[in-house]
């Protein structure tokens, strides 16, 4: 099972609720989409982080189930192109989730390169922080690389 970070989350975080212990804030920082609990609680483990903590975020609508595996793009391949797709229904919260765990991973990839353009996707509080960051994000590693990330956050 893997989470994801909700905007309520990300605001709380930013805040410093004191709804987050330290060791729910180390949790979370490391929550992206892509690593399982099973990963986030053994990096976390040197902390005291338990499947309680992860159990309180969720409660307080700081991380959410992710619904579905997020696909994985190497850096330079090619993702699959859907051709005619109708225009999509989707909130601006729903492209955000699908979205935000690619850009994450994209900007990951780059290493040191990408360091502060990584920090920034992570800090990104919403769908139109993410939308703001795309372009930097696509001039960094081509259009090609970034076809999945536009789908999720254009389409």
């Amino acid at each position: 099972m893997k989470f994801i970070k909700t905007e309520a989350g990300q605001q709380a975080f930013k805040a410093r609720s004191p709804l987050f212990s330290a060791r729910q804030r180390s949790a979370f920082i490391l929550v992206d989409g892509t690593k399982t609990v099973d990963q986030v609680l053994a990096a976390t483990s040197g902390l005291g982080v338990t499947q309680v903590d992860l159990d309180h975020l969720v409660e307080q609508g700081f991380l959410s189930v992710l619904a579905e595996p997020v696909a994985a793009t190497q850096p330079g391949a090619l993702a699959p192109v859907i051709a005619d797709e109708p225009p999509s229904n989707r909130t601006p919260q729903e492209r955000y989730f699908d979205a935000k765990p690619l850009a994450t991973q994209l900007t990951a990839s780059m290493g040191l390169r990408g360091f502060m353009l990584n920090l920034s996707v992570e800090s990104a509080a919403g769908y139109d922080d993410l939308l703001i960051l795309f372009p930097k994000i696509q001039d960094a590693l081509g259009s090609k690389a970034c076809r999945e990330l536009e789908r999720a956050l254009k389409g």
